[in-house]
């Protein structure tokens, strides 16, 4: 173990918990460790890690191929330790780049892609590559192009091809944003005789634009823009809104899907009118009885 690896350790060992966060946004210094060698760069700023490289800060881990840890000065912080190293107290790490098969973990919540890129001034997660996805366990948040995490707002933004996928329904546009509600930590279940309350952590919130489709398990609904509520069971689609349930279809302007009870109103434009297509079920005349002969 290199004399740089355990001053990481020791650093982080000195520090104080934080509260578990994707985004890594909790007080604390950063750990940077590595199976391989850890590079540090001190005209650059900068420590590189690599081979099965990991940084760690209060309750998330980052995993990577390839960790690049960028630090400068604390504004009135300590002196800079004997040696010179960034883990004295006078530094901070403020941008965080992960390079291959990134993974993210921080208590139930998981996150990944091909490289990460942190902003801790901004606290802000950008995911790129390949098989780019985030859950909390129940919801899972895919795009194509890039995956963001606003950790200030505790909201994902999806942008290409972007799905969202919860229990018996499917979210897909263009772009969405999801907001998640805050997760009720142990420390403040204690605090309090009542459970914590019941979806915490879970989908809040989404909203979604372009080339709209949300699936349940009785019919597809298409618009221009979406607005979904999952605690409060109901999706509201707008635009050039489609209801396709078998072979009937409704057009209209506005439509609010209720996922609980399975109804859904569809609303024309001001001026216009709802237009639709009900196709009857067929019925099949009863098939002929079998003849048994002795």
């Amino acid at each position: 173990m290199s004399r740089l690896r355990l001053a990481a350790l020791a650093f982080l060992l000195a520090s104080t918990a934080a509260a578990q966060d994707l985004g890594l946004a909790g007080r604390g210094p950063v750990e940077v460790l590595a199976d391989g060698a850890i590079e540090w760069r001190r005209d650059d700023q900068v420590v590189i890690a690599q081979g099965n490289a990991r940084a760690t800060r209060g309750g998330a881990t980052v995993f990577a191929d390839r960790l690049l840890a960028r630090y400068r000065p604390r504004t009135g912080g300590e002196a800079r330790a004997a040696d010179g190293s960034p883990f004295g107290g006078a530094s901070e790490v403020w941008r965080l780049e992960a390079e291959g098969r990134v993974r993210i973990v921080a208590g139930n919540d998981r996150a990944q892609g091909d490289r990460a890129i942190y902003d801790l001034d901004r606290k802000v997660l950008v995911l790129t590559g390949r098989a780019l996805s985030l859950t909390n366990g129940t919801d899972t948040v895919t795009a194509r192009d890039a995956l963001e995490y606003w950790s200030a707002s505790r909201m994902a933004v999806a942008r290409g091809q972007a799905v969202v996928t919860s229990p018996d329904r499917r979210l897909e546009a263009d772009t969405i944003a999801a907001w998640f509600a805050e997760r009720e930590t142990a420390a403040a279940q204690e605090t309090v005789r009542d459970p914590p309350v019941p979806g915490a952590g879970r989908l809040e919130r989404a909203e979604a634009w372009g080339e709209v489709r949300m699936t349940t398990a009785t019919e597809v609904v298409r618009g221009d823009r979406a607005v979904y509520l999952p605690g409060e069971g109901v999706a509201r689609l707008f635009g050039a809104v489609r209801i396709t349930r078998g072979q009937n279809q409704l057009n209209g302007a506005v439509a609010e899907v209720n996922l609980r009870t399975g109804v859904s109103r569809l609303l024309p434009a001001p001026g216009g009118r709802v237009a639709g297509m009900l196709v009857p079920e067929e019925r099949r005349p009863p098939a002929p009885a079998l003849e048994v002969r002795p």
